[in-house]
């Protein structure tokens, strides 16, 4: 480890006493599950990859998230936000089965409103068919995500950037930004 490492350690132990006190607050309300995607694509100079990131709500804060990169380099920024959709879709039909499974929302539990700031991936969701330029790595991942919207499992809907909570885990964003989606995730003092 370098200097350089042991200054990014030191910047966590700050974040962590500033955050000592902060905790998900739950309200109960909505008792319907609203999922986030979002993807970057080649921000960092070193890594060529796309980052992954999804948050799921209910009861007004999170109950699951990740961010992770993706393994492999997208060509576009269509195809590592159908990345990161075909992630957070997986993510959403265990947390149904799980819902299911514990009986906590009422049944039929209604299809999971996932939200992506990604317009162009919305419509290509939305098609009949598949692009024959689409390789066929992209093409399973196409049917995945067609099979879960066809199943009532997740709906897909358009949600800004800016209020996409998801973007803090895909992006480095100014700190007033971090805390206030941090705040939208039901994070609170």
């Amino acid at each position: 480890p370098s200097k350089d490492h042991w200054s990014v350690v030191e910047r966590i132990f700050k974040y962590i006493r500033r955050t000592l006190d902060y905790s998900l607050c739950y309200s109960g309300f909505p008792n319907v599950v609203e999922g986030y995607s979002d993807a970057n694509w080649i921000t960092d100079n070193l890594d060529d990859k796309s980052t992954t990131g999804y948050i799921f709500m209910l009861g007004g804060a999170a109950i699951s998230w990740g961010s992770k990169k993706q393994t492999v380099i997208s060509r576009s920024t269509t195809a590592s936000e159908l990345k990161a959709l075909n992630t957070t879709f997986t993510e959403a039909e265990w947390i149904k089965n799980l819902l299911l499974d514990i009986s906590l929302v009422k049944n039929p539990i209604p299809a999971i409103s996932i939200h992506c700031d990604n317009r162009a991936v919305i419509e290509l969701v939305r098609q009949a068919h598949t692009n024959k330029k689409m390789n066929r790595h992209m093409q399973v991942r196409y049917k995945s995500i067609k099979s879960l919207v066809n199943k009532n499992v997740v709906s897909l809907n358009f949600v800004k950037s800016e209020k996409n909570i998801a973007d803090q885990l895909t992006k480095d964003l100014s700190k007033s930004v971090v805390l206030d989606l941090s705040r939208e995730m039901g994070l609170s003092p």
